[in-house]
């Protein structure tokens, strides 16, 4: 039994794995650089995971199975991250004015913006082949082509703070406006349209396009998911526990999934029915969500400096040819010492 323990402490190091009793799966693996503070993480054009590292300075890339490797960004923050119309990586660069791309093989290349006042915080990729981000430093949604032509458009509502971006089922762009409780949507020519959200209060975060052809956010002062229809109507849905509330997507049982900062990984169907799991390690922080090319859920643990992988029942979970070799070894180990003790 010693030997077991042993065994299984090996392979903890290596990427903790915590079956839960229904039968979901949370696979943790730790960044390799300390206090990086992962945040936005998205499924890449070559099969792999990729996510930033904010304090880390940092682009990273994860394999399904959990190998990373880490590529430096010279010159800023890197806060979000998606793949681009190009088969790039796209990513934001709050402290510097500027968005950066990255190859799959990471050649890394970066386009400052007009303004030295920029933050951009969230990018996603737009219907009409160009990338748009939120920049809550000029009060403004961005565009950026994959040539680097920048062009940004002022929000009608002061000091906003637009955060989180999304291409929606209407062929517009959908967006959070953390200050002042909105909605925002604005069309590929520059049009902008807000709605204000019931719960006073609420700071709108994440924000994606659903198979039911309505937008969802999460309200992380509110403790909610909210839902708007392409023509601005907003319902709201209580979570069991307001545990903030932060990223969200779409998973591949076509529900909404979001991540907690209280230590959970929510899922919402589209008739409001929700659930939560826990997270396994305490006070991770998780923050950005996304799905992989494997079809399971991806996601950032802020304070816990980790990237971790939620497979669903019926999804057999990916573990390392080391992880299935110890734990072998390690049964039987413990199958000899029965034996042995007969």
């Amino acid at each position: 039994m010693r030997e077991l323990k042993r065994s299984l402490q090996m392979a903890l190091l290596i990427g903790i794995v915590v079956v839960s009793a229904s039968g979901q799966t949370i696979t943790e693996f730790s960044v390799p650089t300390a206090n990086s503070h992962p945040v936005g993480i998205t499924a890449g054009p070559d099969g792999n995971v990729w996510f930033v590292e904010d304090e880390g300075q940092k682009i990273g890339r994860i394999t399904t199975s959990g190998v990373i490797t880490e590529f430096i960004v010279p010159t800023s923050f890197p806060f979000a991250i998606v793949t681009g119309p190009d088969s790039n990586l796209w990513f934001t660069e709050q402290t510097n004015h500027k968005i950066g791309r990255i190859t799959p093989s990471g050649v890394l290349t970066e386009f400052t913006l007009p303004a030295t006042s920029s933050t951009a915080s969230v990018i996603t990729t737009g219907p009409d082949g160009n990338l748009w981000f939120t920049d809550p430093g000029t009060n403004s949604i961005g565009r950026i082509t994959t040539s680097g032509i920048v062009t940004e458009f002022s929000l009608p509502t002061a000091n906003s703070q637009p955060t989180v971006i999304a291409a929606g089922p209407d062929g517009n762009l959908w967006f959070t406006e953390f200050n002042v409780n909105q909605i925002g949507r604005i069309t590929t020519s520059g049009v902008i349209t807000e709605f204000s959200v019931p719960t006073i209060s609420s700071l709108p975060l994440g924000i994606v396009a659903g198979l039911d052809g309505n937008l969802w956010f999460t309200e992380l002062g509110g403790g909610k998911i909210g839902k708007i229809t392409t023509s601005g109507v907003i319902t709201e849905f209580v979570l069991p526990m307001p545990d903030g509330p932060a990223g969200i997507t779409v998973g591949p049982d076509n529900n909404l999934w979001f991540a907690e900062f209280g230590n959970k990984i929510g899922r919402i169907t589209t008739s409001g029915d929700i659930l939560e799991f826990p997270v396994p390690t305490p006070s991770s922080q998780p923050y950005m969500i996304a799905v992989g090319p494997d079809s399971n859920l991806w996601f950032t643990e802020f304070n816990a400096n980790k990237i971790a992988k939620f497979t669903m029942p019926g999804q057999v979970p990916t573990l390392s040819a080391k992880i299935l070799v110890l734990l072998a070894l390690a049964l039987t180990s413990l199958s000899l010492s029965r034996l042995a003790a007969r």
